[in-house]
């Protein structure tokens, strides 16, 4: 485990994964049926507004580590066009180390296009773009190495061949650094018994998925089960968030519940789960207990969703920290 009595500035963390350029557009909300959005084939609507952002991520959680006043550092791929030069001139601009990020020449950056409703609600279209480039050759193992924490965050399908490299530094003799783990979809696919999946599990600090990935991922019909499952696979710490029911969660002693911060305006959700990550592990890594970094976690969700974007509303070190004295939300322990 990291040394937690190292200032906050002193710990060195390293988000491994994607980078996504983001171009939201507010939609009306008159173009809402039922669970969709309609769009009709040969139509032309019109959009109340167009944001650009910078997204995807291990950039939403290095710059996250960053404002909350740890060494972040951007493991990942950006292509050589004008979004990936954004995309690294965003993440230097918030003091996050890009010596371990990779430029593809002549090819794409990811890219996404978010249909964002008035009420928070979204759709995207991704493409992937040079994320899928983020494997054996474009790894920096040696970053691990030189980290106290590592949060490892989604992966395209063709990068999941760098969970050996990572697991094998993570547990290197004479070394080991905290990990976050956010799995992406073909690892929740494939399952929590594969064998990378089982590996990693057992080196993992901080488990955060969704409750529909949750279940998925451990084969489940219920959050609880899901929650033993995954302790008993080897996570130290599972956080398994359910939109307006919020957080539960377990430490292998307790399971708890942890709810959103009320009388938020809700206007885009883009993001909340890697703000939620970010700053449950930040408190982790300041040694506090799980409850506590339940209560960091969906403070920092609530400013996200607040403002458009992934990145816009994530809290500072000294915001969150006044946050946290005002004693806004009460995690219970429910077994």
């Amino acid at each position: 485990m990291a040394d937690t009595k190292k200032s906050s500035a002193a710990l060195r963390t390293l988000s491994i994964g994607g980078a996504t350029y983001d171009l939201f557009l507010t939609m009306h909300e008159a173009l809402k049926e039922s669970e969709s959005i309609r769009l009709e084939i040969g139509g032309k609507l019109q959009v109340k507004n167009v944001i650009e952002c910078c997204g995807g991520g291990a950039s939403n959680t290095s710059v996250g580590l960053s404002r909350l006043g740890l060494s972040a550092s951007f493991c990942g791929i950006v292509g050589s066009d004008q979004w990936g030069e954004k995309l690294l001139k965003n993440l230097q601009k918030e003091g996050v180390n890009t010596a371990s990020a990779t430029v593809v020449e002549h090819e794409t950056s990811s890219f996404s296009i978010i249909l964002s409703l008035q009420n928070g609600e979204r759709t995207i279209l991704y493409a992937p773009g040079v994320n899928e480039h983020l494997h054996d050759t474009t790894f920096d193992r040696a970053a691990i190495l030189e980290t106290d924490a590592v949060y490892l965050n989604h992966l395209c399908e063709t990068s999941c061949m760098i969970q050996d490299d990572i697991v094998d530094a993570l547990t290197r003799k004479g070394k080991r650094s905290m990990l976050a783990w956010n799995p992406g979809g073909s690892q929740i696919g494939a399952g929590m018994k594969q064998h990378d999946a089982s590996t990693l599990l057992k080196a993992t600090d901080l488990l955060l998925l969704n409750k529909e990935e949750a279940l998925l991922f451990s084969k489940s019909k219920t959050i609880d089960e899901a929650l033993k499952k995954l302790i008993a696979a080897g996570a130290k710490n599972v956080c398994i968030t359910d939109g307006k029911n919020g957080t539960i969660a377990s430490d292998g002693t307790n399971i708890y519940r942890c709810p959103i911060l009320k009388n938020v305006t809700v206007v885009d959700t883009t993001g909340a789960g890697d703000a939620f990550g970010t700053a449950a592990f930040w408190s982790l890594l300041q040694g506090e207990s799980l409850q506590k970094a339940l209560v960091s976690g969906t403070l920092n969700a609530a400013s996200v969703v607040g403002a458009i974007g992934a990145q816009a509303g994530l809290l500072t070190e000294t915001s969150i920290r006044e946050q946290i004295a005002l004693n806004l939300l009460d995690v219970e322990i429910i077994s």
